[in-house]
């Protein structure tokens, strides 16, 4: 099953969570981590006391709690919307693209780096796109990121870090490794370190990979472009596919070529 997004509710959860992540300071020790991740974890703690000392709130003061709780998420969630609704220009982000931007069929493809399926499709069908449609021109190739968490924020912000001209390389080593750097999951400080090697390994400077996992602007603004786009195409789980504004599933290879042949009219 391809991993399912509810774009609003998931991209205000994001946008409220990164807010969180980029405006923590870091002790001296936990510098070198994008998005305070060690602080993040320690506040996934502090969560979880407070959930306990809410339930047994609730349990001991009944209707007045409720009350109270409805109030506190109320006011996160305004918190969030607050964030969210941020006006931010999202014209400085780049499409990182493919092929012949001036065919008649234009392809997108919505994706996550921590998303299995699109490991899968990008090690499998998308090598054949590429060799048969991309690489002779046939088709405009658009990738856009979706934002599940925060580790594929980060993967997409080494991604972008070498510009257009090595995104789709660093790409497919992130797509290939996907496995390798994401590990259990569970260690935030792991995962940034393993990021930073695919960066080193695909040639870009320390400096220039400490810049971009901590421009906290270009995270802010890489999820407000990340919303818009899934709101306007109604992006609900991924891969996703739009080809020619019509949105396509995750498919075989023999049946995508079929939706592009007939497409390009062939």
């Amino acid at each position: 099953m391809n991993r399912m997004i509810i774009p609003g509710a998931v991209a205000l959860a994001l946008v409220a969570g990164l807010a969180w992540w980029l405006n923590s300071q870091p002790t001296p020790a936990q510098s070198d981590l994008p998005f305070a991740a060690v602080n993040a974890q320690q506040t996934d703690g502090e969560a979880a006391e407070t959930a306990e000392t809410e339930e047994a709130a609730d349990m001991e003061e009944g209707a007045a709690s409720e009350e109270a709780a409805e109030a506190e998420d109320g006011a996160a969630t305004d918190e969030g919307a607050e964030v969210a609704d941020e006006e931010i220009d999202t014209s400085t982000i780049v499409e990182m693209s493919l092929g012949n931007p001036d065919s008649k069929v234009t392809m997108i493809e919505y994706a996550s780096f921590t998303c299995p399926h699109c490991a899968n499709f990008h090690q499998n069908q998308f090598k054949q796109l590429k060799a048969d449609y991309i690489d002779t021109d046939k088709i405009h190739f658009i990738y856009r990121d979706v934002y599940f968490d925060r580790y594929g924020l980060w993967a997409a912000m080494v991604a972008r870090c070498g510009g257009e001209e090595r995104f789709f390389g660093i790409a497919d080593m992130l797509y290939t490794q996907q496995r390798d750097w994401i590990g259990t999951g569970q260690d935030p400080v792991a995962i940034a370190d393993r990021l930073r090697k695919i960066g080193k390994v695909a040639g870009l400077e320390e400096d220039q990979l400490e810049a971009c996992l901590t421009d906290n602007q270009k995270a802010k603004t890489l999820v407000a472009w990340y919303q818009e786009h899934a709101e306007e195409d109604e992006i609900s789980s991924t891969p996703t596919l739009m080809i020619n504004g019509e949105q396509h599933s995750n498919m075989s290879y023999d049946e995508l070529k079929e939706v592009l042949d007939e497409a390009l009219g062939e």
